[in-house]
């Protein structure tokens, strides 16, 4: 395990806070690009010595103190019999898509459990790859962008057909939430140390829907596995995140670019608090990349150990295809070298 990141789970003060990205395993690093060539996507994810990888190639590179199971939160969707394909031209394609009369096509749990082992091997394989000194954490969609996805086909947009179908979301949970239980205990078991919730189409509804819908069942998955499970949505703000929502078991939360992240430990203030340099920064050319690390972290270094504790330096969402390394590589650096 990571020192660094267990001193921010317990809200330890730390000058150098740990570093991790999400996907950082993904498309912008030649290392996965050098893997791709060579495998489908599935095959590097349903394949564990694969997946692991994948996983180990940026912690070598790049000195991330966190690495995470390299997977997709879209296969329980197909554990569910609702089939997955994944093409460069499209990206992932359903079977079919949920509505009235197709929700009753749904597989049952049980099977379902069985088809998602692959990623308590891949975390196994994971963990005997990575070197001791980093921590391993896992992942699963949220159940609103799962649902959503199910709909549309996809968890982007104004999503105006999930939201018109909302109250078919609770017979989809009938299925998705005890797969998803199970899915965590499954990355738990591997070896994990807490499972983050990606709840990316959260951030497309309004604070009202998201107490009425979202919570009660993040909230369910947050008291089943307490101090294990992180929460993530992009685009959600402080306003959303009310008194109940805070004093839930989390083990923490991240918080994307368009929150001020000192403000996000007054909102979580327990377990640790991610993020959230704006990952479409990293494309800037050298002089201006350089001022712009810096003006994100000159509020960080104006705060104590103390106030900032619990912090995971991070991005406001993931690595975007194309970064350039170069840049991944600078921040890193910057972090630790100013702060220390």
């Amino acid at each position: 395990m990571n020192t660094l990141f267990h001193n921010a789970l317990q809200r330890k003060a730390q000058k150098v806070p740990p570093i991790w990205f999400m996907r950082q395993a993904g498309r912008y690093h030649q290392h996965y690009q050098g893997m791709r060539k060579k495998n489908s996507f599935e095959e590097l994810c349903k394949t564990p010595e694969l997946a692991a990888e994948v996983a180990r190639g940026p912690v070598a590179e790049f000195d991330f103190d966190v690495s995470i199971l390299f997977s997709d939160i879209l296969f329980p969707l197909e554990a569910l019999g609702m089939g997955l394909k994944y093409t460069d031209a499209h990206g992932p394609q359903l079977g079919f898509k949920l509505n009235p009369e197709t929700i009753g096509q749904l597989g049952e749990v049980a099977p379902a459990i069985e088809f998602m082992k692959f990623q308590k091997e891949a975390v196994i394989a994971t963990r005997e790859v990575l070197p001791r000194d980093k921590s391993l954490i896992g992942f699963v969609g949220g159940p609103w962008t799962l649902f959503v996805y199910g709909v549309e086909g996809s968890h982007a947009g104004s999503l105006i057909q999930s939201k018109v179908l909302i109250n078919m979301f609770p017979k989809f949970l009938e299925k998705m939430l005890p797969l998803l239980k199970a899915n965590i205990q499954l990355q738990l078991d591997g070896g994990v140390e807490l499972v983050m919730i990606f709840d990316t189409a959260a951030g497309e509804v309004s604070p009202l829907f998201f107490k009425e819908w979202i919570q009660p069942v993040i909230s369910v998955l947050a008291k089943e596995f307490p101090g294990k499970i992180g929460y993530y949505s992009k685009g959600t703000q402080p306003a959303f995140f009310n008194k109940e929502f805070t004093e839930l078991p989390w083990a923490g939360q991240g918080f994307d670019h368009r929150c001020y992240i000192p403000d996000c430990f007054k909102v979580q203030n327990k377990g640790f608090v991610q993020g959230n340099f704006d990952q479409s920064l990293l494309f800037m050319e050298d002089g201006d990349f350089k001022k712009a690390v810096a003006n994100f972290l000159a509020p960080m270094k104006d705060m104590s150990p103390e106030a900032r504790a619990g912090w995971v330096c991070g991005l406001g969402h993931g690595v975007l295809p194309k970064t350039p390394e170069k840049n991944v590589k600078l921040f890193i650096e910057t972090v630790r070298e100013v702060l220390s």
